[in-house]
């Protein structure tokens, strides 16, 4: 495709229907979460979001071109940190509001900016440094306030596997950063959703729950969601510049603490309201730094 980055307009709405649908995948993982296993709702997340993924790339008539690797180890790493950073988010939408929850997976390009200086000898700039400081304040800001609350509902412990969650996303990506230069993006979201299904198969003799109808069906439009919402997400970086997508973060953010309020009947908390700016501005700053993100989500 040619002058993708002419249709910036594009770009911004198809991340801002990326939000709306990667909110609606963490709303049917939260309303299952209580009766399902983790596991369990990643395996049937991944299979189904196979469905989306394999659409799209025939559309494009890639598949099953665009599943040949050189790169087969470099798969399988980047696909098991993606998957076990999948199991932690899960795990803490469990214990947290969506909005919490997702605004703890907006750190992961801050600690990719991190791990890019400590792995990859990258420059520690300013831009670095001050993405850093803002989202340990907003973290801060979000956690500190809760701690004695926290001892009873899990939401500590919720905060914890977020934060491990965006941690390990922030692995993937960087690895995703090396096989790129080999390796297309249907190969890469392709392999990863295979390896996460596995992953979630693994689990079956640890016991999963027989689910009823709603459930099934919540589980099969997480997958939907979750794979149409990762398209979405990669057309709006081809389409726009990063620097030019990053405040629509903010934007994203608006559909879980609409699902929160609606579905769930929880209000935002003042923390939250504190640590968004605080945390977006590092995420956005992190994004400036590199541009290099913007070509994760290219061919």
């Amino acid at each position: 495709m040619d002058n993708l980055q002419d249709k910036p307009i594009k770009g911004i709405l198809l991340r801002v229907l990326s939000g709306a649908l990667f909110t609606g995948m963490l709303v049917c993982i939260k309303a299952v979460s209580d009766e399902v296993p983790v596991g369990q709702s990643i395996f049937f997340r991944s299979l189904f979001a196979l469905f989306p993924i394999v659409i799209f790339l025939m559309i494009r008539r890639e598949f099953p071109k665009a599943l040949v690797t050189r790169r087969p180890l470099g798969h399988l790493l980047r696909s098991g940190l993606g998957a076990a950073a999948m199991f932690f988010s899960f795990s803490s939408v469990a214990f947290l509001p969506v909005a919490e929850a997702t605004l703890l997976i907006q750190l992961a390009p801050v600690f990719m900016a991190i791990g890019g200086v400590l792995l990859l000898g990258e420059k520690f700039s300013f831009y670095r440094a001050g993405a850093v400081v803002l989202a340990l304040a907003g973290m801060a800001v979000l956690v500190l306030p809760g701690l004695n609350a926290s001892e009873g509902d899990g939401r500590l412990l919720g905060y914890v596997l977020g934060t491990l969650g965006a941690l390990l996303t922030a692995g993937a990506l960087l690895t995703v950063r090396r096989i790129s230069r080999t390796e297309t993006a249907g190969s890469i979201a392709f392999y990863f959703i295979v390896v996460a299904a596995l992953a979630g198969l693994a689990t079956l003799p640890l016991g999963w729950a027989s689910l009823s109808h709603t459930q099934f069906g919540l589980l099969v439009l997480s997958g939907l969601f979750g794979g149409a919402g990762h398209i979405a997400m990669t057309l709006a970086f081809r389409y726009a510049e990063v620097s030019r997508l990053a405040p629509f973060e903010y934007v994203a953010l608006v559909w879980p603490v609409i699902a929160d309020w609606v579905l769930f009947g929880i209000p935002v908390s003042s923390g939250f309201l504190l640590a968004l700016p605080l945390m977006l501005s590092g995420v956005a700053l992190a994004a400036m730094e590199g541009r290099r993100i913007k070509w994760l989500f290219r061919r």
